[in-house]
């Protein structure tokens, strides 16, 4: 009879199950909040909790970002394409090193070391104190009032044209901020973006072509984990819910630039001071376990 249970006490069928339940809800969630400025692994973080699961490990939150992240390579496969190619081009032909596609390349590459930098350095603490619900909750409020301030008060006359080596390297700090749950690569990019005038549909467009190298690059790092890490998935949920998240992260990715062409951050910044005040609440009255 003891062959036929999990270690957790119930029948291993309905355990497998429960578990292929789960990713894909998790991958639906990492799908919808990835794009937004809300922070897909605060998310991923407080709604396990709200259900009773407990903490699905960071090494599940970073692998099934791949999904999403292959969503963004798909949506911007041209801009990717030309982007790249322009890029490789004037590695070797000076004439082509002051087009903008050649250094919008170097701006990404350049962006990126932040995040990656210190994602490394600080591996150990963002897989145990940066999780800690009370963070989460805090970086969710102080993250919805920075991005609602630097929306209301942008000039917002900039374009994508218009970046320049400083502004990228900003933005790559700010995107670095990220490394701690509740504060969203998109939204703290976003956010700097708008305080350096870019309009919003810039400062988006920048955002997720940012992402690329850091999310895809931590995903890979952390496959190894999978198996025997901090994670109680394993392999076949956890590449489920990557593939629901690529899905629903395409839908996604469409409908947000469709919505900031014409729409504020307003309600991001409602719902994430909401979210946030509603989980130090809970934290504060013993309803939820930090």
């Amino acid at each position: 009879m003891s062959r036929c249970l999990d270690p957790r006490g119930g029948p291993r069928t309905l355990w497998r199950v429960l578990d292929f339940l789960k990713a894909v809800f998790l991958g639906t969630l990492q799908g919808l909040t990835e794009f937004l400025p809300i922070s897909s692994s605060a998310h991923l973080r407080i709604f396990p909790e709200f259900l009773g699961w407990g903490d699905p490990g960071a090494a599940f939150t970073a692998v099934i970002q791949i999904g999403t992240e292959l969503a963004v390579l798909i949506y911007f496969r041209k801009d990717i394409v030309r982007i790249a190619s322009m890029w490789l081009k004037s590695l070797v032909k000076p004439e082509f090193r002051g087009h903008l596609d050649a250094r919008m390349g170097w701006y990404i590459i350049i962006g990126s070391l932040p995040i990656v930098v210190l994602g490394i350095l600080l591996k150990d603490v963002i897989e145990s104190d940066f999780r800690s619900l009370w963070v989460i909750g805090t970086t969710l409020i102080v993250l919805g009032v920075i991005l609602g301030i630097a929306d209301r008060t942008s000039a917002g006359n900039r374009a994508i044209k218009d970046l320049g080596l400083r502004d990228a390297i900003l933005m790559g700090f700010a995107q670095a901020c990220a490394l701690v749950p509740g504060v969203s690569r998109s939204g703290a990019t976003i956010s700097m973006g708008r305080f350096l005038g870019y309009d919003r549909e810039a400062a988006t467009r920048y955002a997720f072509l940012l992402a690329i190298p850091a999310v895809v690059g931590a995903g890979l790092f952390e496959l190894k984990e999978i198996p025997h890490g901090h994670n109680d998935f394993g392999w076949g949920p956890t590449l489920t819910a990557t593939i629901v998240s690529f899905v629903v992260g395409y839908a996604a990715i469409a409908w947000l630039l469709r919505y900031v062409s014409t729409n504020s951050y307003m309600p991001f910044v409602i719902y994430r001071i909401g979210l946030g005040a509603l989980v130090l609440a809970l934290l504060a009255g013993g309803a939820i376990a930090a």
